[in-house]
């Protein structure tokens, strides 16, 4: 892979990683739960109140270490790089943001942030340079066990929720929407990405 190559990819990574960081914040803080990882962190936030950024790399690099272990091929570049800016720009957007008194207002927030968070997890996605922690997780379990992907994925999303809902973590509408939208957003925007590049 030449430098342009490389260039394109790793500043295509951190673009993604930002727009992704301020899409789950933004879904996080509405006041309507967390995506099913996040509500893990919410509860790990408050039980040893650490903010959501650190918890959110302390959660990654325990994946990431659990991966490079069984199954390395899974990590690359990519994997680190996005964590590091994607957990460094949830805690400076978390209090970048004012939510509304009204409940419509903040609904929209919501959706919006789901939204973001979508495209900039599929803008990172496309760049093919490692997968993220908890995509990681998941396909390594999958593959090295002969797993379907959606069914190691609807396992852990059920023990990351549990996980954050027993250490206070807060289960809510966009816990359910950000399973139900996101996936299609992410392939949608990884596959524009990949044809808009050339990648």
């Amino acid at each position: 892979m030449s430098k342009t190559e490389w260039t394109k990819k790793i500043i295509i990574i951190v673009i993604g990683s930002i727009i992704a960081a301020y899409g789950i914040t933004l879904a996080l803080y509405a006041g309507f739960g967390g995506a099913t990882l996040a509500v893990l962190w919410q509860g790990i936030s408050r039980t040893f109140h650490i903010s959501i950024g650190l918890v959110s790399m302390i959660v990654a690099i325990v994946m990431i270490v659990f991966v490079f272990f069984y199954d390395r091929s899974q990590i690359h570049i990519g994997t680190i790089l996005y964590q590091i800016v994607y957990s460094l720009c949830v805690d400076l957007f978390a209090n970048a943001h004012v939510y509304s008194s009204y409940l419509w207002v903040n609904v929209l927030i919501m959706l919006l942030g789901i939204v973001l968070f979508a495209v900039g997890t599929g803008f990172y996605a496309a760049a093919s340079l490692g997968r993220g922690s908890y995509e990681a997780l998941t396909f390594s379990l999958a593959e090295k066990n002969g797993w379907q992907v959606k069914v190691v994925r609807m396992i852990l999303d059920i023990v990351m929720v549990a996980a954050g809902i027993f250490l206070g973590g807060k289960f809510g509408a966009c816990t359910i929407v950000t399973i139900i939208v996101s996936g299609p957003i992410i392939q949608a925007t990884a596959a524009k990405t990949k044809k808009v590049f050339k990648m």
